[in-house]
């Protein structure tokens, strides 16, 4: 069973919220767990039974290159890993900057190629929004770290019940 983070960056915050992640999925026995740049993406990382994917926030959306990831991904895996555990997370530079609206870009083209989404209700009221995912405004703080590692750990979680008994 394999839960694979892909993530974009531009000035690095999306990256460490990236490996807060792995983190978090890591400390589920039995799972190997693959952090890329999504320029190291190819489109077989789809199939992992669990994808995340993490990106800076642009106009409320993903990133062009994450947006291109899953374009290209399509001609391979589509209709192909229904069932499939599926999250996401974003960064933004300000308060109002559209990270849920770009965690839903993402939730979005998931449940497209029949992923099954899910996001955290556990930090909801207490600095952080994570409904939809985990988020965070520039440079993660330790609350937002948080919330990654259980996304991470509640995706490894899900693809350990639906595949691995």
């Amino acid at each position: 069973m394999k839960v694979t983070i892909i993530y974009d960056t531009l000035s690095g915050h999306t990256k460490k919220m990236a490996e807060a992640v792995a983190e978090g999925a890591r400390l589920m026995e039995g799972l190997e767990v693959v952090l890329k740049h999504v320029d190291d993406a190819v489109p077989e990382d789809m199939f992992s039974e669990g994808v995340i994917i993490g990106s800076p926030t642009y106009c409320g959306l993903m990133t062009w290159k994450l947006k291109k990831w899953f374009d290209d991904s399509q001609k391979i895996s589509w209709g192909r890993v229904d069932g499939h555990i599926g999250a996401a997370f974003s960064t933004s530079g300000g308060l109002g900057g559209g990270n849920e609206a770009a965690v839903f870009s993402i939730l979005n083209a998931l449940m497209n190629y029949g992923f099954i989404v899910f996001g955290l209700t556990e930090y909801a009221g207490r600095g952080v929004t994570a409904h939809y995912g985990a988020v965070a405004v520039g440079d993660p703080k330790e609350l937002e770290l948080k919330a990654c590692r259980s996304l991470g750990k509640r995706t490894g979680e899900y693809v350990k019940r639906m595949f691995g008994g």
